[in-house]
């Protein structure tokens, strides 16, 4: 999926040049100004976070359920892609990178913090061991879980649909085209690439200077490094994203792939040790009970404000509030690098294997690490692990000596934050080029190494000015407005599942049933003539008018008293059979209109128009059934047309089991009212 290399830079300047401008004047101010733009910073966020928090809750619900409802519904079936289109990587590949790009360091360097911090948090100190147990593994359930992935998954799909199936650039102005149309093309266009440069930018920085520090501290705790100062952070930033530069030049197909693969299977090699050597008993129990918990609990987690009990409010902010608005700030850069890898999959197949699979992943990942250390400190460590809950960048390490091969797995773990590291960067990369070029189908070799120069050099000036707490912050701000866009995605996308949908489930047009090889001349001619108003209201007072006068002369010879109905604005005629027990048999027809668009008007190869307006004549029914263009039909092919939904009328009114749709409720009550009578006569 990578772009060929070329030698001319193929960045978008409207793009560009305003994301730059603004990456650098608030790095500027967060490393010149940490304490100061921090603080300015925490002020937004607080008051955010407190004041707004209904609005990640209310949005991250309105996520997952509407990918349940995709994934369950008519629309699965649609493929990201042609109809005919096939999964560019192979399942076990696509998920792998999936995993990387997804949560990567962070598993990490929390897998094992979380969990820890949620069972010694001061918050829940008057709970019982084994409540703060269950609910320290099923919070960390909740904040990695389906609801984490429906985030990622909301954006991943609808740029995958609308890139794949709709033939637009791979960018997030290309998923509101159903409520912009063209002007996605224009300044609207162009701000949103802005902010998803942006908030990429600043996303990917921050994990990626926290992963530095954990990295150093593993290297530390291995005496490898003597500390961690930044000269030797800094070896560790050149070092790494070198090697991710290089990764991203050899493209996706190759160098994140290959590194997804390498990690996964060592991410696996490691969490099956830790199964083998830990309370392995306790895992496997844990596990299953914890999954049956987070199952039951699922619904009230997704609502729960912990409005009534509100000593907890402030850990619901630092905590579910932070996650919602953390994975919604790394949703552009996801989201993007998911749909890279994405196309010719199913809408189900998406949505079922982001939301599920990696969740799945992540749940036994977390109750390995989490739910190991918190056994260990309570019948091991004697509290040791939880005196330094607040110091994950150590806290994985530290965990880890109290198991068998302690060094071994230290050195283990470090590779794995280290491929993490460079796959977060070597995709981070390739999605900042694809954002800046709109997708260009050619990328240069110099914007390669660009990207990843500005990913270390602000890393490193955040990480010695200490400034990347508030660029943290500031990430942590832009989720709210995204938020707020993420959801047009799904009234955008909604509103194009519906017209595909149709588009290929639309059956030939009634009328066509009806065609002998002997007219084709005539019937092509109709099809390519468009007709205006007045030839309209002539067919209906000629062909429509002659067909029912001659249907009602024939009815009255069976004793049938009909009755044709005229009607302007719009013209309309009907032919209408009264009853006084059921409803009345009514077929009409109608002038009808529909706007043609501007390319329909100037495509050269299509039928000449003389007008943007076109009209047809439209049938109609009296149990408000959808109708369909008779434009084609001769006076016979009408009559025979009628007599069919006469037809039908008769075999439906003459089953009881109708009666609520045959009769109105008047009609209904008298029905009723006899079928009484008759039962006291009886």
């Amino acid at each position: 999926m990578s772009n060929p290399i070329t030698n001319k830079i193929t960045l978008n300047m409207g793009i560009t040049i305003p994301s730059t401008i603004f990456i650098i004047i608030t790095c500027f101010f967060a490393a010149l100004f940490p304490e100061q733009s921090g603080a300015f910073l925490n002020v937004i966020k607080n008051f955010i976070f407190v004041n707004l928090n209904w609005v990640y809750v209310w949005a991250v619900t309105l996520f997952v359920f509407f990918l349940f409802y995709l994934m369950l519904s008519k629309y699965g079936n649609i493929k990201l892609g042609n109809n005919d289109s096939k999964p560019q990587h192979s399942f076990f590949s696509w998920i792998a990178m999936l995993f990387a790009a997804g949560m990567g360091i962070g598993l990490m360097y929390f897998s094992v913090a979380e969990p820890m911090q949620h069972f010694s948090s001061p918050v829940f100190a008057d709970e019982d061991v084994i409540t703060r147990t269950k609910n320290a593994q099923l919070y960390t359930f909740f904040h990695w879980g389906i609801h984490a992935w429906a985030i990622y998954g909301i954006v991943g799909l609808s740029l995958s649909y609308f890139t794949y199936r709709y033939k637009l650039p791979l960018s997030l102005r290309s998923c509101f085209y159903p409520l912009l149309k063209d002007r996605i093309q224009g300044r609207w266009g162009n701000l949103i690439d802005i902010f998803a440069l942006c908030s990429t930018v600043f996303g990917i920085t921050t994990t990626l200077g926290f992963g530095v520090v954990q990295i150093n501290s593993g290297l530390v705790n291995m005496n490898v490094f003597p500390d961690t100062g930044f000269t030797y952070q800094m070896i560790i930033v050149c070092v790494l994203i070198a090697i991710a530069v290089l990764s991203a030049v050899t493209g996706v197909s190759k160098g994140i792939k290959t590194l997804s693969r390498i990690n996964i299977v060592a991410v696996i090699f490691l969490l099956l040790f830790v199964i083998v050597v830990g309370p392995t008993s306790h895992i496997l129990g844990s596990f299953t009970q914890g999954l049956g918990y987070y199952i039951s609990q699922f619904v009230e987690l997704t609502f729960n404000t912990h409005s009534y009990k509100t000593d907890e409010l402030p850990w619901f902010y630092d905590w579910t509030i932070l996650y919602w608005a953390w994975w919604i700030s790394w949703a552009p850069y996801v989201g993007i690098f998911i749909a890279k890898i994405s196309k010719g999959r199913t809408i189900r197949d998406f949505v079922a294997a982001v939301l599920i699979i990696p969740t799945l992943f992540n749940f036994i990942w977390m109750t390995v690490f989490g739910n190991s250390a918190m056994w260990i400190d309570k019948f091991k460590a004697g509290g040791a692990l939880s005196e330094i809950a607040a110091n994950p960048d150590v806290l994985m390490f530290s965990f880890l000596a109290y198991l068998p091969l302690s060094s071994v797995t230290s050195l283990l773990v470090i590779l794995i934050i280290v491929i993490f590291f460079v796959t977060s960067a070597d995709s981070g990369i390739v999605v900042m080029d694809s954002i800046a070029t709109r997708n260009s189908s050619k990328t240069s070799k110099l914007q390669i190494v660009l990207w990843g120069a500005i990913l270390a050099l602000i890393s490193l000036v955040l990480l010695n000015a200490g400034g990347l707490k508030a660029l943290q912050t500031m990430t942590l701000i832009t989720a709210l407005p995204f938020s707020i866009i993420m959801i047009l995605f799904i009234v955008s996308l909604m509103k194009a599942l519906r017209v595909d949908y149709k588009y290929y489930q639309r059956d030939f047009s009634v009328p066509t049933n009806l065609w002998t090889a002997d007219s084709w001349k005539d019937k092509l001619r109709q099809i390519v003539t468009f007709k205006n108003k007045s030839a309209i209201d002539l067919f209906l007072n000629t062909t429509v008018k002659e067909a029912f006068e001659e249907l009602q002369t024939v009815l009255s010879n069976y004793e049938i008293k009909s009755k044709i109905n005229t009607h302007k604005n719009p013209n309309r005629i009907e032919i209408e059979i009264k009853h006084d027990m059921v409803n009345n048999f009514i077929y009409g027809v109608r002038n009808e209109s529909i706007n043609l668009p501007e390319y329909f008007l100037n495509e050269d190869n299509l039928p000449d128009v003389d007008s943007d307006e076109s009209f047809f004549p439209l049938s109609y029914f009296g149990d408000t059934r959808e109708g369909y263009n008779i434009n084609y039909f001769t006076k016979n092919e009408l009559i025979i047309d009628v007599l069919k939904h006469y037809e039908r009328f008769l075999k439906l009114t003459s089953e009881e089991k109708n009666v609520m749709f045959i009769s109105s409720n008047i009609n209904h009550k008298k029905f009723k009212k006899i079928k009484r009578q008759f039962k006291k006569s009886d």
